[in-house]
């Protein structure tokens, strides 16, 4: 069906740019070195508008199952549609890192530094304690989608909420935010696709040294994020009675 096209290019544009800016960061030998964390949040922020403004009018951008679960928990969204949804976003996120790695393929040769590889794929903890790293990606993602509930809805009335091409902004804000105040304890997640496809990316590609895909840390950005949803979904509801 064409919503679950629309969420796969949505969430594929994300990632394209999203861990583009971090390949461009780390990988060796590219013009990029200096970006910094600032350019990771400004450039997430921009990819987030960029997949919102794409996918809204037809899907309504989730590009993000955390953003799906809440939303039906909400009663904002069927739950008929949300495992397509989330497959959608698994596969699109791979194919934005797919793309990532047909871009920089000659820098992925040249890089030696496992961690950096994998950086570009997916998240991990600046300091691993898998209890707080939870609690980081969980406040994360209920801010995100706190937020979301009011960027694309803004009032307790029977509308359902939507994300339309005109909150791709205020998102976007939101998600640089969240990268600029709480992105430093774990590369803020706040996605499970974001993670999880890449991830699974990482492990299948024929990448020279990559090293271990970290699956012992991967439950945190896939559970966590999804937790956080569901809190704000609960807190969205107990505030609309």
């Amino acid at each position: 069906m064409l919503i679950y096209l629309y969420e796969f290019i949505g969430t594929a544009l994300l990632i394209l740019i999203g861990n583009g800016v971090v390949a461009n960061l780390v990988l060796k030998g590219t013009k990029g070195p200096d970006t910094g964390w600032t350019g990771i949040s400004l450039a997430w922020g921009i990819a987030v508008f960029i997949g919102v403004y794409v996918s809204a009018d037809v899907s309504h951008a989730h590009i993000n199952p955390a953003v799906t679960l809440a939303l039906a928990i909400a009663g904002k969204f069927s739950w008929g549609l949300v495992p397509g949804y989330m497959l959608a976003q698994v596969l699109g996120a791979m194919m934005g890192n797919f793309m990532i790695w047909l871009s920089y393929k000659k820098h992925y040769d040249a890089t030696e530094d496992q961690g950096a590889i994998l950086a570009t794929f997916c998240t991990a903890p600046a300091i691993r304690s898998p209890f707080w790293n939870f609690v980081t990606e969980a406040i994360g993602t209920f801010t995100l989608v706190f937020g979301v509930f009011f960027i694309a809805g803004g009032s307790f009335g029977e509308e359902a909420i939507s994300l339309g091409s005109l909150d791709a902004l205020p998102v976007a804000l939101l998600v640089m935010g969240i990268g600029f105040g709480l992105g430093g304890p774990t590369g803020y997640a706040i996605n499970p696709a974001r993670d999880f496809g890449p991830r699974l990316l990482h492990s299948i590609l024929p990448l020279k040294g990559k090293g271990t895909s970290d699956w012992g840390y991967a439950w945190i950005p896939i559970v966590a994020p999804l937790f956080g949803a569901f809190v704000a979904a609960l807190a969205y509801l107990a505030l609309s009675v």
